[in-house]
Parts: structure tokens; sequence; C-alpha cells
């Protein structure tokens, strides 16, 4: 039984690798290459507003949250 499933399996891994050989795919043509084009610049999305100096600096706890909270909603 274990000589018969090798058997199979061998005989299935040699016809996927003849199978999938294509005969249209030359190999010692000249691929010409060209360089990517350039990257455009990532639009502002800032509006022109300059960012904190070192925002990473700054410690994360919930009186820093609060504040920042504070500062983002609108002043009525």
């Amino acid at each position: 039984m274990n000589k018969k499933l090798l058997l199979g399996l061998l005989a299935a891994a040699s016809l996927t690798v003849t199978s999938c050989h294509n005969p249209d795919y030359k190999t010692d043509e000249d691929v010409a290459t060209k360089p990517l084009p350039e990257i455009p610049a990532a639009p502002d999305t800032t509006g022109g507003k300059v960012a904190p100096e070192n925002p990473a600096t700054r410690e994360i706890n919930a009186v820093n949250a609060t504040q920042d909270i504070k500062k983002m909603q609108p002043q009525m």
C-alpha cells in the first residue's frame, strides 16, 4: 500500500513538472528594462500648519489625552 502511494505521488509530480513547461517562453531574449517613473510628492493635507516639534517625547497618559481631546473640540 505504501509503495503504491509513493509511486502515485511520484507520477503526479512528474506530470506536474512536465505540464508546466511553456515552449513559447524563450529565455535567451534580451529584455530591455526602463526605469520606473518618479514617485509624485505627497499632497499637503495639513493646510499649511506646522507640525509640533517632537510629539513622540510627550508621555501618553489620561491627563495628556484629555488635554488633546479638549484642544480638538470646537469652542462654543
